[in-house]
């Protein structure tokens, strides 16, 4: 039996909301943006992002999570991965969980793409080992070229997303989150990119893909957890909980 690498026990997620338009706020917007529930307390707000959630993963597996927009399935990503401290219950990583969810650079546009392919590097490794190949790579990937030397805020969005797609998708990881949101660029850039990605995931050892993508999920899953209004609802092959899901599991129904 494979060694545990994630450990989930009735895990809750509270974001607090800071504005003054609490009243303002209705529950509506609320799941659709989070898949949470709304709780107002005096003059603030705290949105339950996850609620109740337990699970055990293996080294090696590869989850997928299904479930709609706002079910709770980037909160979910953001918890594994750090970004997110959980509220209630029992949250244990046995490994760094890399987080392939950011939209864009989290360091500064005013570094130039060098500067930021560097600051990334140091951020995910803390040294410079073996930077000379990282850096050639992801240039030559991006295909920038001399654009590579200006200011990241200089660039076209499409630019960009290159970018940050070389930038994330090179070298493998023990355990990697990924949204399938995340952008790979231009449509010019798009087969060679579907292909690199394909190969970084087949490196990765234990992956968490959230997607709408069937195809997609059957290509690199095997476990399925579909989420509802915050809560895992199913937890089980990929092939049951997509069936579960297409059958009409409706939100605030658990699946039975």
């Amino acid at each position: 039996m494979k060694r545990v690498v994630l450990e989930l026990e009735n895990v809750r997620l509270d974001i607090p909301v800071f504005t003054t338009e609490t009243r303002s706020l209705k529950a509506s917007l609320i799941r659709s943006v989070t898949g949470g529930r709304l709780n107002r307390s005096g003059s603030g707000a705290v949105i339950t992002a996850l609620d109740d959630v337990t699970c055990t993963v293996r080294e090696g597996e590869r989850v997928g999570l299904i479930g709609h927009n706002g079910a709770g399935k980037s909160s979910f990503l953001r918890l594994i991965s750090g970004i997110y401290q959980h509220s209630f219950g029992r949250f244990r990583a046995h490994v760094p969980v890399f987080p392939m969810i950011h939209k864009g650079f989290i360091t500064s546009p005013e570094l130039s793409g060098t500067q930021a392919i560097k600051a990334h590097y140091l951020l995910v490794k803390g040294n410079l080992r073996g930077f000379q190949d990282y850096s050639e790579d992801v240039v030559t990937f991006s295909g920038l070229g001399d654009f590579i030397h200006l200011p990241v805020k200089t660039y076209s969005q499409g630019m960009a997303a290159r970018l940050l797609f070389a930038v994330l998708t090179f070298g493998s990881h023990d355990c990697l989150a990924m949204d399938e949101g995340f952008g790979a660029g231009d449509s010019s850039f798009y087969q060679k990119a579907q292909e690199r990605l394909h190969t970084f995931l087949d490196t990765t050892g234990t992956l968490f893909l959230a997607s709408h993508s069937d195809e997609l999920l059957r290509r690199f899953c095997q476990r399925g957890l579909l989420f509802d209004e915050g809560k895992i609802v199913f937890d089980g092959s990929l092939e049951e909980a997509l069936s579960v899901y297409h059958r009409g599991h409706q939100p605030g129904r658990r699946a039975g």
